[in-house]
């Protein structure tokens, strides 16, 4: 993989992240390095599931589409997750 190639993925990854959290109502948990994580795995998740329902020409057709949705999956899922830790940690006596 060449250089281009990784920035155009960083690239990719952190508009993909910043929309997904743009579209979950809330406060987020995560910084830039996180809307990044989050905007990376969610284009690949978001390619996965919809290579599985709808099949690799569909998914191919609309990535952009694909990628926010598997990014808002896992915006949820972080959200999720730092919730439980935060208000198990978090005793008010």
């Amino acid at each position: 993989m060449s250089a281009s190639v990784i920035l155009w993925i960083v690239i990719a990854g952190l508009i993909v992240g910043a929309i997904a959290r743009l579209l979950v109502p809330g406060r987020d948990p995560v910084g830039f390095l996180g809307t990044l994580v989050i905007g990376v795995g969610g284009a690949f998740l978001g390619f996965w599931i919809g290579g599985a329902l709808v099949g690799k020409h569909s998914v191919n057709e609309n990535p952009w589409l694909w990628a926010i949705a598997g990014a808002v999956i896992l915006v949820l899922a972080s959200r999720l997750l730092t919730y439980r830790r935060r208000r198990m940690f978090s005793r008010r006596w």
